[in-house]
């Protein structure tokens, strides 16, 4: 198979990123800019003055209350989907975010969503949060009819191909950070194996409850001073943040022939694990090593052609070191000797 699949264009794209970023120039922008969109975490979400504590040993607490926050995420005209306003408010926010995404990456693609009814069009959304299903365990007469559908991740899938009438491969992939990638990897695979012929896929993230933000501080894995130093010898942990976004996929091929924008081209992916090493949450670098060397020999790449790397960047003491060697020695030798 080397060298043998289809390139699979990016067609259609809808993203939100913190900073009011709602479009791919956009974010360009901030990034040419250097914008800082890290911001203290504020009274609409929860009480930052009642979990936040600065020592990290104390019960209860947390001690970063920073985080990259989306701007109005419980915004929604349910009705433009056909949703009644009592099933909007049992849905995750999550849901009704990729809801809106989905309609804007065809839009972005040229496509009117009714074209893709009836069609084998897959769906696959990474997404690992259920902080909204969980801010409300505290109150149980608040649950009705509509709050298992708006609240159980596989429902982040299958409410898109429900609502657009798509019946190709529909599912929730929940791979902690890693879930967005996975489930790129899943959507080109159904392409490559004829089981769709294009595929929508996304993830969202809101941070919509301080329990989380109370369970990595007590794991140690948020920075203090609200800064992601990813490889620098301060690195002292990651800032949390929120996002979105959305792809439409086909083949190139297809792409050209139907006339279609082309943002990018997927080459190849690929998906490993560590297996047994020595902590669940340490990552292993020989198993980074592994990936990378089947995924350009799988499909054919050049190292020695490699503009940009974007890695993990957990902005840890145990992760930056392990992620760095594994690139390194896989991705920087081989440009090197090229």
């Amino acid at each position: 198979m080397t060298g043998q699949r289809e390139p699979i264009a990016i067609t259609g794209v809808a993203c939100r990123f913190p900073g009011g970023v709602r479009s791919l120039q956009q974010y360009w922008e901030l990034l040419c800019q250097h914008q800082r969109v890290v911001q203290e975490i504020g009274s609409e979400r929860w009480s930052t003055e009642y979990y936040y504590h600065p020592d990290r040993n104390a019960r209860g607490k947390t001690y970063s209350k920073s985080a990259g926050l989306l701007d109005n995420v419980f915004h929604f005209d349910p009705e433009f989907f056909g949703i009644s306003p009592r099933e909007a408010m049992q849905m995750d926010p999550q849901q009704r975010l990729l809801l809106e995404m989905t309609w804007e990456a065809l839009e972005d693609a040229g496509l009117p969503p009714g074209r893709l009814a009836g069609s084998d069009c897959s769906v696959f959304i990474g997404i690992s949060s259920t902080d909204y299903a969980n801010s409300r365990f505290d109150d149980p007469s608040v649950v009705d009819g509509y709050f298992m559908t708006g609240n159980t991740l596989s429902v982040a899938a299958n409410r898109i191909s429900y609502l657009f009438d798509l019946h190709g491969p529909s599912m929730a992939i929940d791979t902690a950070c890693s879930s967005s990638l996975v489930a790129l990897h899943q959507a080109c695979l159904g392409i490559w194996t004829g089981q769709s012929e294009t595929s929508l896929v996304g993830s969202a993230h809101l941070l919509l409850s301080p329990y989380p933000f109370i369970g990595f501080s007590k794991a140690s894995m948020l920075s203090e001073s609200g800064e992601c130093r990813v490889f620098d010898k301060h690195a002292n942990g990651y800032v949390r943040s929120e996002g979105g976004a959305v792809l439409f996929l086909k083949p190139l091929s297809r792409a050209l022939a139907d006339g279609d924008p082309v943002h990018a081209l997927i080459m190849g992916t690929g998906v490993n694990t560590d297996g047994h090493k020595s902590a669940l949450t340490v990552p292993n670098g020989a198993a980074q090593q592994r990936l990378l060397q089947t995924v350009y020999g799988t499909h054919g790449l050049r190292m020695q052609d490699l503009d940009y790397v974007e890695a993990h960047g957990t902005g840890t003491p145990v992760g930056d070191p392990v992620e760095a060697a594994a690139i390194g020695t896989v991705l920087g030798r081989a440009r090197e000797s090229g």
